[in-house]
């Protein structure tokens, strides 16, 4: 079968079923954990779970989504109608902690672990006698210094600009080109693509305020971010947004040969504003922002140039959407 050297076959996508839809090892801890942590509530707090069923707010018809509290929401929002107000949220502190949510998991085994090998160091020092033995703590303790730098969630203002197209992602942009584009009016698209190292904030960011109008998940491969064929052969998430004029804007989330993890927590319908954090892509990748290519711009990068997300300004529509 042919099909466009710039995107996976549309006959593999899939609607997500989760925010992470690719799974992995601390996903599924994550959600292991969760089981037990309601089964323990259920036992031993069942006023607590009374209480917050009475809070919760919406409907999930034919829901299979055990809701307690809003911790119970953070995997599943993307696809589960039941959600809590702010106030009744006691979890929503998590958010201000500096680090993303959606990567706690991943900085708390790294934080266990390194404990492990700490103590382990220790025993061996005091069992030798030689300080050798600390050499054991100091693969663990970069694995979770890297952790925290990885995941961590600085705050951005995005510009007052109502003709910008901000950087959906940190990095150095790669691509500036026209390619096949399903979906888009004519099947063709103008792309701008970043490349996001290792070392680079990977929360991913409204580059306008729009509405989303599609998530797909492409199940793949893990090939380099930088290969030729990573955006075919990839596992990748597309997000389409329809801004009030009916102008379509597409971000790829695309997988590497180390960022395996693929994070969009956003729902069919919902509005999204310019700036807000909308999902991740788990330790280094790359991600495309796709605009039609009748819609007229001044472009603001260059290939090489280094951006933001949610503050650097890619491009200016000659049009500006309110």
């Amino acid at each position: 079968m042919l099909f466009d050297p710039h995107t996976p076959p549309l006959a593999i996508a899939a609607i997500p079923t989760s925010a992470q839809p690719g799974g992995g090892f601390c996903v599924d801890l994550e959600a292991r954990w969760s089981r037990m942590r309601r089964a323990w509530l259920r036992t031993v707090r069942p006023g607590y779970v009374r209480m917050m069923a009475g809070k919760r707010q919406g409907e999930c018809p034919g829901c299979t989504h055990d809701i307690v509290d809003a911790r119970d929401v953070k995997l599943v929002r993307n696809v589960c109608g039941y959600w809590f107000r702010a106030k009744d949220d006691p979890f929503r502190w998590r958010d201000r902690v500096g680090l993303a949510r959606y990567g706690l998991a991943e900085v708390v085994i790294s934080h266990l672990g390194a404990a492990v090998f700490v103590a382990l160091a220790v025993l061996a020092v005091r069992a030798t006698g030689h300080p050798a033995g600390w050499l054991l703590a100091i693969p663990a303790l970069a694995l979770s210094g890297f952790a925290l730098w990885f995941f961590r969630d600085p705050d951005r203002t995005p510009p007052d600009d109502p003709r910008a197209l901000l950087s959906p992602a940190d990095g150095v942009i790669s691509h500036i080109d026209e390619v096949d584009a399903p979906g888009f009016p004519g099947g063709r698209a103008a792309r701008i693509s970043i490349y996001l190292s290792p070392w680079n904030v990977h929360l991913q960011r409204m580059p306008r305020t729009a509405r989303v109008s599609s998530v797909r998940y492409f199940p793949g491969e893990f090939l380099n971010a930088r290969h030729r064929d990573c955006v075919q052969r990839n596992e990748q998430m597309w997000v389409d947004f329809e801004e009030p004029d009916g102008r379509m804007i597409r971000v790829k989330q695309v997988s590497g040969c180390v960022a395996r993890r693929l994070v969009c927590w956003l729902k069919l319908g919902e509005e999204v504003a310019t700036g807000e954090r909308f999902g991740l892509i788990k330790f280094g990748s790359r991600a495309d922002v796709l605009i039609p290519t009748d819609a007229k711009h001044d472009l603001a990068i260059a290939i090489g140039s280094v951006v933001t997300a949610g503050t650097s300004v890619l491009l200016r529509f000659e049009d500006a959407v309110t």
